[in-house]
């Protein structure tokens, strides 16, 4: 299987973090689009990803450790996808 090394991972973080900025900030798609959010989603569930397989060293570890921080990490975001999640700060006076 494909392991990367600690140093690969932190490039591949910071690389989808640039990315990610790149896309919320710079207009390049129009207002209300869909695609940049998708890719966004992407990008995140990949660095999570990246972080509980690499440096948890959940790659290593017993599959019902690794099956639950990555099944912690999909019910995040879907309950955040379906509002469940919703922050009390966000809200409007």
């Amino acid at each position: 299987m494909f392991r990367l090394t600690i140093a690969r991972t932190w490039f591949l973080l910071v690389l989808l973090t640039g990315l990610t900025f790149a896309l919320g900030e710079g207009g390049y798609f129009g207002h209300g689009a869909l695609a940049p959010v998708l890719l966004v989603l992407g990008f995140s569930g990949i660095k999570g990803l990246l972080v509980i397989l690499e440096y948890l060293e959940m790659r290593k570890a017993p599959a019902l450790w690794r099956w639950l921080l990555v099944g912690w990490l999909v019910t995040g975001a879907v309950l955040d996808r379906a509002g469940v999640l919703d922050c009390p700060l966000k809200q409007a006076p």
